[in-house]
C-alpha cells in the first residue's frame, strides 16, 4: 500500500493550567483574556501523525481545527510541529458556543473524503467538555472501524494493530485502514516546536472553510441552562482505628 494520507483535529480549548472561572450569569465560562492552547490529547494525536510521516508510513498529514478566528493559532502550533497544511472550518463564536461533537464528526468526516484520508486520529477527549465522542460519531458517519484510547499504533500491511487501554488493562486489536483513531495519555510525549519550524509554519498553506461549505448545520438543538461550580467538598473527620470507623458510620446511617 502507498503511504497514507492523516487527518488529525485539534481543538482550541482553554490552558490546562488555568483556573476555570463561571461567568457571572452563569451562562457558560470565562473566556475572554484567557489563555487558550491546543487540547493536550490533540497534541498527541498530531504528534502521532508526524511520526507515522517520519518512518514513511504516511506521505500527508493535514491539520483541522473548527472554530472562531483565533484557531489559526492552535493550526499554526500544529504545523511548527510537523504537519504539511492546515483548514480551519471557520465559525463564528456565537455559533461555536453551542458547537457540538456530532458537528465537528460532521465536518471530519466530509474533509476526511475530500482528502481522500487514509486515518483520521482526534484526541480521546477535549479537556474542556470532556465529551468523549467526536471519533466514534466520525466513525460511525464514515462507517470506518474505529480505534480507541490507542496507547500504541503499528501498521502491518493494510491493517493497524492498536493497543487501546481499558478499565484495568490492555487490549490489542486490529482494525483495517482506512479507519478512526482517538489517542491516549500514554500513546505518546508531544515535541516542543521550535523556533525554526515555527518560522516556516507561517509560509505553510492554510485553507478556509465555511460549515456552509461542508454541508453541515451548526443551528443548536440545545438550550445552556445554566452553567455551575461545582459544590465545595466538606472537610473530613480523621479517626484513630477502624472500630471507630465502624461506629460513625453507623452512628451516621452509612452501614
Amino acid at each position: 500500500m502507498s503511504a497514507l494520507r492523516v487527518l488529525v483535529g485539534c481543538k482550541r480549548v482553554i490552558d490546562y493550567a488555568v483556573k476555570i472561572r463561571v461567568k457571572p450569569d452563569k451562562t457558560g465560562v470565562v473566556t475572554d483574556g484567557v489563555k487558550h492552547s491546543m487540547n493536550p490529547f490533540d497534541e498527541i494525536a498530531i504528534e502521532e501523525a508526524v511520526r507515522l510521516k517520519e518512518k514513511k508510513i504516511a506521505s500527508e498529514v493535514i491539520a483541522v481545527s473548527c472554530g472562531p478566528q483565533q484557531c489559526q493559532e492552535t493550526l499554526r502550533t500544529a504545523l511548527a510541529m510537523g504537519a504539511d497544511r492546515a483548514i480551519h472550518v471557520d465559525i463564528d463564536s456565537k455559533d461555536y458556543e453551542t458547537l457540538q461533537p456530532i458537528h465537528v464528526s460532521k465536518f471530519l468526516a466530509k474533509l476526511a473524503q475530500d482528502e481522500k484520508a487514509d486515518i483520521v486520529i482526534v484526541g480521546k477527549q477535549a479537556i474542556d467538555d470532556d465529551c468523549n465522542q467526536t471519533g466514534q460519531m466520525t466513525a460511525a458517519l464514515l462507517d470506518w472501524p474505529q480505534a480507541t484510547f490507542a496507547s500504541k499504533v503499528e501498521k502491518n500491511n493494510g491493517d493497524l494493530t492498536v493497543i487501546r487501554e481499558i478499565d484495568g488493562g490492555l487490549e490489542t486489536i486490529k482494525v483495517k485502514l482506512p479507519a478512526i483513531l482517538t489517542a491516549d495519555l500514554r500513546l505518546n510525549e508531544p515535541r516542543y516546536a521550535t523556533l525554526p519550524n515555527i518560522m516556516k509554519a507561517k509560509k505553510k498553506p492554510m485553507a478556509k472553510k465555511t460549515p456552509s461549505d461542508l454541508g453541515v448545520d451548526v443551528a443548536s438543538r440545545q438550550e445552556i441552562v445554566s452553567v455551575e461550580d461545582p459544590p465545595v467538598r466538606e472537610a473530613g473527620q480523621k479517626v484513630e482505628s477502624v472500630e471507630e470507623l465502624v461506629t460513625k458510620l453507623k452512628d451516621s446511617g452509612l452501614v
